[in-house]
Protein backbone atom coordinates (compact mmCIF):
# COMPACT_ATOMS: atom_id res chain seq x y z
CA UNK A 1 0.00 0.00 0.00
CA UNK A 2 1.67 3.13 -1.08
CA UNK A 3 -0.37 5.65 1.54
CA UNK A 4 -2.92 4.79 4.05
CA UNK A 5 -5.89 4.46 1.49
CA UNK A 6 -8.82 2.09 3.38
CA UNK A 7 -10.00 0.04 1.10
CA UNK A 8 -12.17 -3.10 2.10
CA UNK A 9 -11.16 -6.35 0.67
CA UNK A 10 -15.02 -7.21 -0.60
CA UNK A 11 -14.80 -4.04 -3.03
CA UNK A 12 -13.68 -5.14 -5.99
CA UNK A 13 -16.51 -8.12 -6.16
CA UNK A 14 -18.97 -5.73 -5.19
CA UNK A 15 -17.28 -2.97 -7.65
CA UNK A 16 -18.57 -5.82 -10.29
CA UNK A 17 -21.27 -6.29 -9.19
CA UNK A 18 -22.67 -3.20 -9.56
CA UNK A 19 -21.00 -2.32 -13.27
CA UNK A 20 -22.79 -5.95 -14.16
CA UNK A 21 -26.53 -4.81 -13.18
CA UNK A 22 -26.70 -7.28 -10.28
CA UNK A 23 -26.16 -5.37 -7.13
CA UNK A 24 -28.78 -2.65 -6.07
CA UNK A 25 -27.76 0.13 -4.26
CA UNK A 26 -29.41 0.74 -1.06
CA UNK A 27 -30.25 4.25 -0.26
CA UNK A 28 -28.11 6.64 1.68
CA UNK A 29 -28.51 7.50 5.21
CA UNK A 30 -28.18 11.09 6.37
CA UNK A 31 -25.13 11.75 8.60
CA UNK A 32 -23.05 14.61 9.58
CA UNK A 33 -19.25 14.88 10.76
CA UNK A 34 -17.22 18.18 12.32
CA UNK A 35 -13.34 18.83 12.38
CA UNK A 36 -13.12 20.47 15.71
CA UNK A 37 -10.33 22.75 14.97
CA UNK A 38 -8.03 24.82 17.56
CA UNK A 39 -5.22 27.13 17.61
CA UNK A 40 -1.78 26.15 18.36
CA UNK A 41 -0.85 29.68 18.88
CA UNK A 42 2.87 28.92 17.26
CA UNK A 43 1.46 30.46 13.77
CA UNK A 44 1.77 27.09 12.76
CA UNK A 45 -1.81 26.74 11.72
CA UNK A 46 -5.06 25.09 13.45
CA UNK A 47 -5.32 21.74 14.47
CA UNK A 48 -7.90 19.40 14.04
CA UNK A 49 -9.63 16.61 16.23
CA UNK A 50 -9.64 12.97 14.81
CA UNK A 51 -10.26 9.60 16.12
CA UNK A 52 -8.85 6.26 15.25
CA UNK A 53 -11.70 3.67 14.73
CA UNK A 54 -11.55 0.36 17.15
CA UNK A 55 -10.07 -2.79 15.17
CA UNK A 56 -13.42 -4.33 16.16
CA UNK A 57 -15.67 -2.21 13.86
CA UNK A 58 -17.14 -3.14 10.75
CA UNK A 59 -16.64 -0.55 8.67
CA UNK A 60 -12.80 1.20 8.36
CA UNK A 61 -11.12 -0.57 11.37
CA UNK A 62 -8.70 1.34 12.03
CA UNK A 63 -8.98 4.25 10.04
CA UNK A 64 -8.94 7.75 11.38
CA UNK A 65 -11.77 10.24 11.24
CA UNK A 66 -13.55 12.84 12.84
CA UNK A 67 -16.37 13.09 15.40
CA UNK A 68 -19.80 12.12 13.06
CA UNK A 69 -22.82 9.56 12.75
CA UNK A 70 -25.95 9.68 11.51
CA UNK A 71 -29.27 11.66 11.63
CA UNK A 72 -31.57 11.10 14.02
CA UNK A 73 -35.33 11.69 12.91
CA UNK A 74 -36.12 12.61 16.44
CA UNK A 75 -34.73 15.77 15.75
CA UNK A 76 -36.64 17.10 13.17
CA UNK A 77 -40.13 17.15 15.23
CA UNK A 78 -39.41 19.51 17.70
CA UNK A 79 -38.08 22.87 17.06
CA UNK A 80 -35.00 23.66 19.14
CA UNK A 81 -33.60 26.82 20.71
CA UNK A 82 -31.77 28.45 17.78
CA UNK A 83 -29.20 30.82 17.02
CA UNK A 84 -27.37 31.89 13.80
CA UNK A 85 -28.04 31.83 10.57
CA UNK A 86 -32.12 30.26 10.30
CA UNK A 87 -32.62 26.91 9.35
CA UNK A 88 -34.46 28.57 5.69
CA UNK A 89 -30.69 29.58 5.37
CA UNK A 90 -29.43 26.45 6.38
CA UNK A 91 -31.98 24.09 4.12
CA UNK A 92 -30.57 26.30 1.29
CA UNK A 93 -27.18 25.71 2.15
CA UNK A 94 -27.17 21.91 2.44
CA UNK A 95 -29.44 21.19 -0.43
CA UNK A 96 -32.03 19.87 1.38
CA UNK A 97 -35.82 20.02 1.16
CA UNK A 98 -37.91 21.69 4.73
CA UNK A 99 -36.61 23.87 7.80
CA UNK A 100 -37.09 20.59 10.07
CA UNK A 101 -34.71 18.52 7.78
CA UNK A 102 -31.83 21.02 8.13
CA UNK A 103 -32.22 20.89 11.90
CA UNK A 104 -31.96 17.39 12.13
CA UNK A 105 -28.94 17.85 10.27
CA UNK A 106 -26.99 20.85 11.97
CA UNK A 107 -28.34 18.53 15.17
CA UNK A 108 -26.25 15.58 14.03
CA UNK A 109 -23.72 17.57 13.23
CA UNK A 110 -23.82 19.36 17.40
CA UNK A 111 -25.06 15.96 19.00
CA UNK A 112 -22.03 13.84 17.64
CA UNK A 113 -19.50 16.48 18.67
CA UNK A 114 -20.45 16.29 22.29
CA UNK A 115 -21.21 12.45 22.13
CA UNK A 116 -17.76 12.05 20.90
CA UNK A 117 -15.70 14.63 21.86
CA UNK A 118 -17.46 15.97 25.06
CA UNK A 119 -17.54 19.41 22.97
CA UNK A 120 -21.06 21.16 23.10
CA UNK A 121 -21.68 23.64 20.69
CA UNK A 122 -24.83 25.26 22.44
CA UNK A 123 -25.32 28.14 25.25
CA UNK A 124 -27.75 29.36 27.71
CA UNK A 125 -28.21 32.22 25.43
CA UNK A 126 -28.09 32.71 21.87
CA UNK A 127 -24.30 34.62 22.33
CA UNK A 128 -23.14 32.04 25.15
CA UNK A 129 -21.04 28.82 24.85
CA UNK A 130 -21.37 26.18 27.98
CA UNK A 131 -17.83 26.35 29.67
CA UNK A 132 -17.47 22.79 31.50
CA UNK A 133 -19.03 19.29 30.36
CA UNK A 134 -16.85 17.49 32.36
CA UNK A 135 -19.42 17.01 35.59
CA UNK A 136 -21.19 13.97 36.07
CA UNK A 137 -24.29 15.64 35.04
CA UNK A 138 -23.16 16.37 31.86
CA UNK A 139 -21.81 12.73 31.77
CA UNK A 140 -25.11 11.08 32.32
CA UNK A 141 -27.02 13.22 29.22
CA UNK A 142 -24.12 12.52 27.23
CA UNK A 143 -24.16 8.53 27.47
CA UNK A 144 -28.60 8.86 27.49
CA UNK A 145 -27.57 10.29 23.93
CA UNK A 146 -25.11 8.12 23.31
CA UNK A 147 -27.60 5.39 24.02
CA UNK A 148 -30.73 6.87 22.51
CA UNK A 149 -32.22 6.84 25.26
CA UNK A 150 -33.50 10.64 24.66
CA UNK A 151 -33.07 12.60 21.82
CA UNK A 152 -30.85 15.78 20.98
CA UNK A 153 -33.47 18.09 20.66
CA UNK A 154 -35.24 16.80 24.03
CA UNK A 155 -31.89 17.04 25.60
CA UNK A 156 -31.35 20.74 24.69
CA UNK A 157 -34.72 21.63 25.84
CA UNK A 158 -34.74 20.32 29.10
CA UNK A 159 -30.91 22.11 29.84
CA UNK A 160 -32.61 25.31 28.31
CA UNK A 161 -29.81 25.52 26.00
CA UNK A 162 -29.46 27.74 22.42
CA UNK A 163 -28.46 25.45 19.48
CA UNK A 164 -25.24 27.68 18.31
CA UNK A 165 -25.56 26.99 14.35
CA UNK A 166 -23.22 30.40 14.17
CA UNK A 167 -20.03 28.12 15.37
CA UNK A 168 -20.66 25.72 12.22
CA UNK A 169 -19.59 25.75 9.27
CA UNK A 170 -21.03 23.39 6.22
CA UNK A 171 -17.60 22.49 3.97
CA UNK A 172 -18.17 19.55 1.87
CA UNK A 173 -20.62 16.77 1.18
CA UNK A 174 -19.30 12.76 0.47
CA UNK A 175 -22.22 10.06 -0.56
CA UNK A 176 -20.80 6.81 0.43
CA UNK A 177 -20.49 4.25 -3.16
CA UNK A 178 -23.40 2.76 -4.91
CA UNK A 179 -21.56 -0.62 -4.23
CA UNK A 180 -21.11 -0.36 -0.25
CA UNK A 181 -23.95 -2.31 1.71
CA UNK A 182 -24.63 0.56 4.29
CA UNK A 183 -24.26 3.86 2.33
CA UNK A 184 -23.86 7.45 4.28
CA UNK A 185 -24.93 11.05 2.74
CA UNK A 186 -22.33 12.81 4.72
CA UNK A 187 -22.25 16.83 5.38
CA UNK A 188 -18.53 17.86 6.70
CA UNK A 189 -18.58 20.59 8.93
CA UNK A 190 -15.80 22.85 10.72
CA UNK A 191 -16.13 24.05 14.26
CA UNK A 192 -13.66 26.01 16.39
CA UNK A 193 -12.87 24.39 19.57
CA UNK A 194 -15.25 26.73 21.97
CA UNK A 195 -13.06 28.30 24.92
CA UNK A 196 -13.36 26.80 28.33
CA UNK A 197 -13.57 23.36 26.75
CA UNK A 198 -11.83 20.82 26.13
CA UNK A 199 -11.96 17.41 23.77
CA UNK A 200 -12.02 14.39 25.94
CA UNK A 201 -11.62 10.55 24.74
CA UNK A 202 -15.16 9.84 25.08
CA UNK A 203 -16.42 7.77 22.15
CA UNK A 204 -16.65 4.07 22.53
CA UNK A 205 -16.43 3.64 18.36
CA UNK A 206 -12.49 4.79 19.07
CA UNK A 207 -9.54 3.65 20.90
CA UNK A 208 -7.24 6.59 20.20
CA UNK A 209 -7.95 10.32 19.77
CA UNK A 210 -5.72 13.14 18.90
CA UNK A 211 -4.85 16.99 17.96
CA UNK A 212 -3.12 16.80 14.46
CA UNK A 213 -2.41 19.57 11.83
CA UNK A 214 -4.22 18.37 8.71
CA UNK A 215 -0.83 18.93 6.94
CA UNK A 216 0.90 16.49 9.40
CA UNK A 217 -1.84 14.18 8.83
CA UNK A 218 -1.99 14.43 5.14
CA UNK A 219 1.68 13.90 4.99
CA UNK A 220 1.14 10.88 7.71
CA UNK A 221 -0.98 9.10 5.20
CA UNK A 222 1.03 9.38 2.26
CA UNK A 223 3.63 7.62 3.77
CA UNK A 224 1.38 5.14 4.88
CA UNK A 225 1.54 5.39 8.46
CA UNK A 226 -2.35 6.58 8.92
CA UNK A 227 -5.50 4.77 7.39
CA UNK A 228 -8.02 6.59 6.27
CA UNK A 229 -11.03 6.74 3.95
CA UNK A 230 -11.16 9.63 0.93
CA UNK A 231 -13.15 11.76 1.99
CA UNK A 232 -10.89 12.08 5.23
CA UNK A 233 -7.57 13.06 3.59
CA UNK A 234 -9.28 15.60 1.13
CA UNK A 235 -10.80 17.72 3.67
CA UNK A 236 -7.26 17.42 5.79
CA UNK A 237 -5.72 18.69 2.03
CA UNK A 238 -8.49 21.57 2.14
CA UNK A 239 -7.90 22.88 5.49
CA UNK A 240 -3.95 22.68 5.18
CA UNK A 241 -3.75 26.37 3.62
CA UNK A 242 -5.72 28.27 6.14
CA UNK A 243 -3.60 29.74 9.16
CA UNK A 244 -6.26 29.96 11.70
CA UNK A 245 -9.65 28.40 12.91
CA UNK A 246 -11.28 31.73 11.98
CA UNK A 247 -10.37 31.47 8.41
CA UNK A 248 -11.30 27.80 7.80
CA UNK A 249 -14.69 29.31 9.40
CA UNK A 250 -14.73 31.86 7.58
CA UNK A 251 -14.15 30.06 3.87
CA UNK A 252 -17.10 27.73 4.91
CA UNK A 253 -19.59 29.87 3.19
CA UNK A 254 -18.05 30.02 0.22
CA UNK A 255 -17.25 26.20 -0.19
CA UNK A 256 -19.09 23.99 -2.76
CA UNK A 257 -21.27 21.07 -1.62
CA UNK A 258 -22.13 19.17 -4.22
CA UNK A 259 -22.51 16.01 -3.38
CA UNK A 260 -19.11 13.65 -4.30
CA UNK A 261 -20.07 10.06 -5.26
CA UNK A 262 -17.68 7.75 -5.96
CA UNK A 263 -18.33 6.06 -9.63
CA UNK A 264 -17.18 2.52 -11.27
CA UNK A 265 -16.91 1.59 -14.32
CA UNK A 266 -16.02 -1.01 -17.28
CA UNK A 267 -12.73 0.14 -18.81
CA UNK A 268 -10.43 -2.63 -21.00
CA UNK A 269 -10.94 -5.72 -19.09
CA UNK A 270 -10.96 -3.77 -15.47
CA UNK A 271 -12.93 -1.81 -13.30
CA UNK A 272 -12.15 2.02 -12.86
CA UNK A 273 -13.54 3.40 -9.41
CA UNK A 274 -13.15 7.42 -9.15
CA UNK A 275 -14.26 10.07 -7.14
CA UNK A 276 -15.28 13.14 -9.27
CA UNK A 277 -12.80 15.92 -8.55
CA UNK A 278 -10.00 13.91 -6.39
CA UNK A 279 -8.33 12.02 -9.08
CA UNK A 280 -5.75 10.93 -6.77
CA UNK A 281 -8.46 8.12 -5.09
CA UNK A 282 -8.90 6.72 -8.22
CA UNK A 283 -8.43 2.51 -8.44
CA UNK A 284 -8.14 0.20 -11.21
CA UNK A 285 -9.69 -3.58 -10.25
CA UNK A 286 -8.10 -5.94 -12.83
CA UNK A 287 -11.09 -8.69 -13.50
CA UNK A 288 -10.94 -11.57 -10.80
CA UNK A 289 -7.95 -8.98 -9.13
CA UNK A 290 -7.15 -7.08 -6.23
CA UNK A 291 -7.19 -3.08 -6.95
CA UNK A 292 -4.25 -1.27 -7.63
Amino acid sequence: MANGQWYPPEWPDRIRALAAGTLAPVAAKRAATVMLLRDSGAGTGPAVHMLRRRASMAFAAGAYAYPGGGVDPRDDDHLVRWAGPTRAWWAERLGVDGETAAQAIVCAAVRETFEEAGVLLAGSTPDSVVGDTTGADWEADRTALVARETSFAEFLDRRGLVLRSDLLGAWTRWITPEFEPRRYDTWFFVAALPVGQRTRDVSGEADRTVWVRPQDAAEAYDRGELLMMPPTVATLRQLVPHATAAEALAAAPDRDLTPVLARARLEDGEVVLSWPGHDEFTKHVPTGGAPV
